[in-house]
């Protein structure tokens, strides 16, 4: 089993992408609380190059109260990561955590319908871009 899914977009800038992304993913009930910029933080810490490459943490609040009432320490697996970045070919991809995947550590079959129905939607936002 994979851990994540992703398609590639072709002729879009970086930055649209991440708008896309963000747009797509509020589209299917999801907030961006996080937005991590890899490249830039690379840059400053170890003043080394990277690609474009940044990480939304998306989180839909009705899932994460859903999943946190049946697993109080399902916080430490939140929020779903979804990436965006710049290939070598100057396409730019983006994946997103599969929440299947993510739930196999955990011993609780009270996540699987919600880990389920996370991934129905996160695949809908990979998918509609």
């Amino acid at each position: 089993m994979g851990y994540y899914f992703s398609t590639v977009l072709h002729d879009i800038t970086f930055e649209k992408a991440i708008q896309k992304t963000t747009q797509a993913l509020k589209n299917e009930g999801f907030g961006v609380l996080t937005e991590i910029d890899i490249q830039s933080i690379l840059k400053k810490k170890l003043d080394v190059y990277f690609p474009s490459y940044t990480i939304l943490g998306a989180c839909n609040p009705t899932f994460a109260h859903k999943a946190l009432q049946v697993e109080d320490k399902i916080g430490t697996m939140l929020p779903c990561n979804v990436i965006v970045r710049e290939t070598e070919d100057g396409n730019i991809e983006v994946a997103a955590v599969d929440p299947i995947a993510s739930m196999m550590g955990i011993r609780n079959d009270a996540l699987n319908g919600i880990a389920e129905e996370v991934r129905d939607k996160l695949k809908n936002v990979i998918n509609g871009l």
